[in-house]
């Protein structure tokens, strides 16, 4: 058994081992290399549950790795050949010519992707282009827009997973949408703020066809995937140039939405990292704080995290000014929202995207 030489062979270093000797670095190196070449192995010969299995520990390794202070290039992963192995056997396990082994007791993820995502996620990360296409386009393989609603009557069955996308105008909600799901159009971006007016529904993996049907009205057979769920992109809020009324009706609206509709599992709050919350997010803070039910995850994005670094480069890892945080920490901590999760991006550099989908996870496995 192959886990059973790892543990042999290749075990850990016990906790008050000092992680950062050459020794101890190569060790951990090496395992983590051992695993992933499992993992793509069962992955490639349709064996999932013992590839997911091999994830489940890379995971596990992944904290240890980062305290090593090894960089993501000198561990170089094989990430994009996991992913690659995983994307092909979720494939055949869709068209049932991939069955789980019951010999092992691991519970599948709704896309095996997700099982790669949860490792790769858990280790330094090079923000690699060529790795992320292969992780996007294995988990949002169709997308069609379904329905824009203005109250709850016009919101589509609550049949899937939702994550819900707000924030004011021109903080860069199009383009992060965009480079989530690796499209260049899923979300229409406009040079004048506001242009969302109102919630607009996109089906991920529902089933082929699905546009024909949405559109002319055909009868079209079949069912959306394991893994469908819907991104809701909700008005501009702020910027937006609609009377006082509309903004009310918006937010009445929203609040009914956020209350009950018991398909909700995610609400990204994008914030500008070069001003912090205006007084525009601290109302939606204080309005989402009131109302947020405990299954809901609400997560702060601080978009063009780039723009606060001279030059742009796809390694870098983002900056936000000191005071900025400290702004945004407090405002959170004013709305019952402290402890929420606070995530850096950039649609220019890709910043966050990994950790975006640790999240979307949540709405798909609904």
């Amino acid at each position: 058994d192959a886990f059973q030489v790892l543990d042999e062979e290749l075990a850990l270093p016990p906790p008050e081992a000092d992680l950062t000797t050459e020794e101890n670095q190569e060790l951990v190196k090496q395992r983590a290399l051992s695993l992933g070449s499992i993992a793509s192995r069962h992955f490639f010969e349709g064996e999932p549950k013992r590839a997911v299995q091999a994830c489940q520990l890379l995971t596990e390794i992944g904290p240890v790795a980062r305290n090593t202070g090894i960089t993501a290039d000198e561990m170089n992963m094989p990430w994009a050949r996991i992913l690659q192995g995983a994307a092909q056997c979720e494939t055949k396990r869709r068209d049932g010519t991939v069955k789980a082994c019951e010999d092992v007791e691991v519970e599948l993820p709704c896309n095996l992707v997700y099982s790669a995502l949860n490792a790769m996620t858990a280790f330094p990360s090079t923000n690699d282009d060529r790795t992320y296409e292969i992780l996007s386009n294995s988990l949002v393989r169709r997308v069609v827009f379904i329905t824009g609603a203005i109250n709850m009557a016009g919101c589509p069955p609550a049949d899937r997973g939702e994550a819900v996308f707000i924030g004011r105008s021109n903080v860069g909600k199009s383009s992060l949408v965009n480079m989530i799901t690796n499209r260049k159009s899923l979300a229409y971006t406009s040079k004048t703020p506001g242009k969302t007016q109102q919630f607009n529904f996109f089906a991920v993996n529902d089933k082929p066809e699905k546009e024909r049907e949405v559109r002319y009205g055909d009868d079209i057979k079949g069912e959306k995937d394991p893994d469908s769920f819907y991104m809701v992109d909700l008005p501009g809020f702020g910027f937006a140039k609609v009377p006082e009324q509309q903004r009310q009706e918006w937010a009445r609206f929203m609040t009914e939405y956020i209350q009950t509709r018991k398909t909700l599992k995610v609400i990204f709050h994008l914030v500008d990292s070069r001003h912090g919350p205006t007084a525009e997010d601290a109302r939606i803070m204080k309005q989402v704080g009131e109302v947020l039910p405990k299954r809901v995850t609400y997560v702060v994005v601080l978009t063009k995290a780039d723009k606060n670094i001279k030059g742009v480069a796809k390694t870098n890892d983002g900056k936000v000014a000191r005071n900025v945080m400290d702004s945004l920490r407090e405002t959170m901590k004013q709305h019952r929202l402290g402890n929420a999760p606070v995530i850096l991006s950039s649609a220019e550099t890709k910043l966050g995207r990994d950790d975006l989908w640790r999240y979307l996870r949540g709405a798909a496995e609904s």
